[in-house]
């Protein structure tokens, strides 16, 4: 990563560890967030557009959430 500070990366660093722990389930994404040290929306919308599924659930499961709207 090219013209990247030391900070820039630390923190990227940062996120990416973070990712990959709440990606294979190892810690909830309040967790990642923090320990990226980003809010949970933020952490949320990152991991998104980094291809990370951030609700996994079935569709029976979503109806039933949808359903008491």
């Amino acid at each position: 990563m090219q013209g990247k500070s030391r900070a820039e990366l630390e923190q990227r660093s940062k996120f990416l560890l973070a990712l990959k722990y709440f990606e294979l389930g190892e810690i909830t994404f309040g967790h990642a967030a923090q320990m990226a040290g980003m809010g949970r929306v933020a952490f949320l919308s990152y991991a998104s557009r980094s291809g990370v599924v951030v609700i996994d659930t079935d569709e029976e499961k979503m109806e039933m959430e949808f359903s008491h709207v």
